[in-house]
Order: C-alpha cells, then structure tokens, then sequence
C-alpha cells in the first residue's frame, strides 16, 4: 500500500494522506555523493525579490545523480539500496560498479536491491529495467525513461515519479516517442534512455491536507492579485470586489490561463510531430 489514510484525528490529518515509500531501502545518503543546497527565497545578489512565492522550506542535502552514465559503459553495477530524494518526486537508487565506484540513478520502477544494471553503448546489453543504452538498439514498444534530447548532453526527460515514454518506431536517424503529455516527438537514434518506468508513482495520489506542509517544501502563501492595489497588480484597486473585465494574469500583466508559450523559433520545433493535448485550448499550436 503505498498512499496510507489516517483517522482524522485534527483538522489538518482529515484531508491528508501520507506516502509509505515502501520501495525505500536505505535510509541516509551517500555523503561522497552530496553537497549542501543553498536557498535563496527568491532573491537575487541585490537582495531583491525576483520570485514571488518561495522562502522557508526544511534544509535539503542535494544529491548528485548520474543522468548520463557514459563513462560506466561495460561496468556491470549492483543495486545496493533504494533511497528517498527531497530534491525530486521520484527515488534514486545507489549503484555500486565492479570497480568499486558509486553512483546515483533515477530508480526505475520494479528495481531491487541486488539487482545488476549496465550502461553499453552497443547492443550487447539486454533490454531489462534499469539499464541504459542508445534508442537504436531498444525494441519497438517498451516504455523508457530519462531520456537524452542531445547525444550526450544526460537524460533530460521523462524523469518524475511514474513518468515514462514509448518508443513506437524508427525512421532513418531518428526514433519516434510518444511522451507522457500526449505529445509526439522525434528524437536522434543515438540519444540514450533506460529502460523502464521512473518509480514511486504513487506520488501524484498524496494529499498534502494543510497548509504547513506547503510551508515545508519552501512555498510562501501567495495573494490574489483581486485582493491587492490598483498599483501592485492590474487585477487589484477599485471598489468592491471585480475581476477587472480582463483574464486572469501576474503583477507584471503575464497571462495566467491557459494558452501556448513554446517559442515556435526554436530549432527543435521541427522534432514535434504533433503537439500535447490542452483540455482547454484542444491541440496546442
């Protein structure tokens, strides 16, 4: 049972669900593997807010995982624990190589400690969970995660709790991938991906139920630009409440709801083969 609901013994336990982390294995990071995260609240080197919303937060070790694995090519690696990551949604696994380095990777879902995972940069890995290898070489069909967008630049995609993308076809240089949005893009056969689906998907059903818990995670409270002044947001000011005859937007008249915001002069616009589906607005342009 991964999402666990409590007799509502207070007011903030009532609407709150808690998640187990049943797949987590190994309690306290790898200290050769973090490094102190700093906060800034939102502030830039003047000391000005630049953006709204965050500050507080409980203090967070950053954890250095591994989103490319190149240079662990044909080194097989055991899977020593599973751990829980306050930086990301998903877990990370420990992986300890035959040379006796350690590395952090996105835990796939179904990995277990004990496990075996390789990296090759040819077809003389076999297609199983956990291991990573070029687009060419993955059959038709099977679901991937952490996925390369540029030959060698790390998995960039696909790498929050429960996501994944399924590998349809290959045309030429490149594989076709329907992501998790609903959006269909082609990506170079040479880009590298791990097999499987990103862990922990359970995450998405945890109810926070009080605002405390938001507080943890570093977010301030943010006001309706409705509630404040005519000079602090153009939906504030006038008499009464009013919605102002106009969309809902931020204090520096950027629309809110809604709508495309893809720059279309990127250059790998011409990689999408057809874009996600907005419940909204239907089939973004």
């Amino acid at each position: 049972m991964g999402i666990r609901i409590y007799k509502p013994t207070s007011a903030g336990r009532r609407n709150a669900s808690v998640n187990t982390h049943e797949e987590v294995t190994k309690k306290s990071p790898e200290r050769s593997l973090t490094k102190p995260l700093y906060k800034t609240g939102g502030r830039n080197h003047h000391g000005v807010i630049t953006s709204r919303g965050r500050g507080g937060g409980a203090k967070r070790l950053y954890r250095m995982v591994d989103f490319d694995r190149r240079d662990r090519d044909g080194v097989e690696g055991k899977v020593v624990g599973i751990e829980y990551d306050p930086n990301r949604s998903c877990h990370i696994a420990l992986i300890e190589y035959t040379d006796g380095v350690k590395r952090y990777i996105i835990a796939p879902n179904g990995l277990r400690d004990g496990q075996t995972v390789l990296s090759s940069r040819d077809a003389a890995v076999e297609p199983s969970v956990g291991n990573c290898m070029p687009l060419k070489f993955v059959p038709t069909g099977l679901e991937v995660h952490c996925v390369e967008l540029i030959p060698g630049r790390g998995g960039q995609i696909c790498r929050s709790a429960g996501s994944f993308a399924r590998l349809t076809n290959r045309e030429g240089d490149y594989a076709t991938l329907v992501m998790p949005s609903g959006e269909v893009r082609r990506v170079h056969i040479d880009c590298r991906a791990t097999i499987g689906q990103v862990g922990n998907p359970d995450h998405a059903l945890r109810q926070l139920g009080k605002a405390g818990l938001t507080r943890h995670k570093g977010r301030r409270p943010i006001t309706r630009g409705i509630a404040k002044s005519h000079h602090a947001h153009p939906l504030g000011g006038g008499s009464g409440r009013s919605k102002g005859n106009r969309p809902p937007c931020g204090p520096t008249g950027v629309l809110a709801k809604g709508g495309p915001t893809r720059n279309k002069k990127k250059h790998s616009t011409k990689m999408i083969i057809r874009r996600r589906v907005s419940s909204r607005y239907g089939v973004l342009k």
